[in-house]
């Protein structure tokens, strides 16, 4: 997990999604944002729920409840996009709330597939005292076919 690390402390913003918390490493995030309208992107992944605009930027907004078969919930005004750089663009992922920037020593994350079978889209997991967080690359949370899938309906929208 890309994060950072100061005399072995990672910093990871966490939020919740359907009552299981997640998080992204800090140094990943440019912005915590309201939610706002989702625009449909025709011929995108199915794992992208549609574009927003943030100050004249087009942004694809992932969709973590269906990568994680979560129950589908219509946006909501309390819900949040975290922006996230994912390589050389940034995406958006719609959560219910940001709980918190967290520090965790490095001895309480685990690697994913140590403590979850099915975990080829998590790049760890962070132990709390009530529970568990399961943390993501946003560089990996697309596969290599969603990523290219994603380019040319994403510089449709974007044209002027």
């Amino acid at each position: 997990m890309t994060a950072s690390a100061v005399d072995g402390l990672v910093e990871v913003l966490v939020f919740e999604v359907g009552g299981q918390l997640y998080g992204v490493a800090a140094l990943d995030v440019r912005e915590i944002v309201r939610a706002t309208a989702i625009v449909p992107l025709p011929r995108a992944p199915a794992i992208v729920e549609g574009v927003i605009n943030v100050r004249g930027r087009v942004i694809p907004v992932l969709d973590i409840r269906q990568r994680f078969r979560i129950a589908a919930k219509k946006l909501s005004p309390s819900d949040h996009f975290v922006l996230a750089s994912a390589a050389d663009y940034v995406v958006a992922l719609r959560v219910d709330r940001v709980v918190e920037l967290q520090r965790f020593r490095a001895s309480d994350v685990a690697e994913a597939k140590t403590v979850l079978p099915y975990s080829e889209y998590l790049a760890g997991v962070a132990k709390l005292s009530n529970g568990l967080v399961l943390l993501h690359d946003v560089r990996t949370f697309l596969s290599q076919g969603e990523t290219a899938a994603l380019e040319a309906p994403l510089a449709a929208a974007r044209a002027p």
